[in-house]
């Protein structure tokens, strides 16, 4: 079980990737325990905003105990993130969540699906597959609103990379299932992460293909380590810690099996 803890994080850089997209990496001993799906709780500049804000871990050098965040700008506590310059120390919570479970790839056809900031957690993802070995093939299949695509090059390094965008302006016309549709892929495993209707759409391709899905949900988070119970989803069975058909994303996922969910 990796520790969790708040500590204090050395930032070591900070740069604009895409519009409202940044890339910070930052010196942490949490690099030690961090998992491909988990993710940290960053707290922002300004004092005011109390809360951490849950941003998954795009990519982890252990070697430097250095872990890379991708995120995006969405409201006062992430537009707070991007004032960190290199050499500041900000405050963060991890390492934290269930993250993908790889082991299930041994001598599989994998897919990792990512649309939006659902891409950045998919490439630490990808990069230990390549390390592992162990999978029969592995295909990125990611979605973009246009032809800012981020992470593009770092993907590319780790396994074959197809790309939708809405606007058609590169790759296939559409979503990451009309590029699995229009590339012919076939897959035995999913590991997904990205919007919910995203994810809804997996889940329904993968039951409809025989293929085993394990989505990482997006959600907002309070606490992040379970106890405020404000990011729950809905299952299949019945949850110990509140007695009723939901999960806490933050603890029990974010990643999921897709058969345990009701969506």
């Amino acid at each position: 079980m990796a520790k969790k803890m708040k500590t204090e994080a050395k930032v070591l850089t900070q740069k604009l990737l895409a519009d409202g997209i940044y890339d910070m990496w930052l010196e942490t001993e949490l690099a030690e325990d961090a998992n491909p799906g988990q993710f940290v709780g960053v707290y922002p500049a300004g004092k005011a905003t109390l809360l951490p804000r849950p941003i998954s871990i795009c990519e982890v050098d252990r070697d430097k105990r250095a872990i890379r965040l991708v995120y995006r700008v969405v409201g006062q506590g992430t537009a707070e993130f991007t004032l960190y310059q290199p050499g500041d120390y900000i405050s963060i919570l991890g390492v934290l969540g269930n993250g993908f479970p790889l082991e299930k790839s041994e001598g599989k056809r994998v897919l990792l699906m990512g649309g939006g900031i659902g891409v950045p957690p998919l490439l630490q993802t990808a990069k230990e597959l390549k390390a592992l070995g162990k999978a029969a093939s592995v295909v990125s299949v990611l979605g973009y609103r246009d032809s800012q695509t981020f992470l593009r090059e770092d993907f590319e390094k780790a396994a074959e990379l197809v790309i939708a965008t809405e606007d058609g302006s590169l790759g296939t016309k559409g979503n990451v299932i009309d590029a699995i549709r229009a590339n012919s892929l076939e897959a035995d495993v999913i590991y997904a992460c990205g919007p919910m209707p995203m994810l809804k759409a997996i889940k329904t391709y993968a039951a409809e293909n025989g293929m085993k899905a394990y989505l990482s949900l997006e959600e907002r988070m309070a606490c992040g380590v379970g106890a405020c119970l404000g990011c729950i989803c809905k299952t299949k069975e019945i949850d110990a810690h509140s007695q009723v058909k939901n999960a806490r994303i933050c603890t029990d996922g974010p990643v999921f099996d897709a058969d345990d969910l009701d969506m």
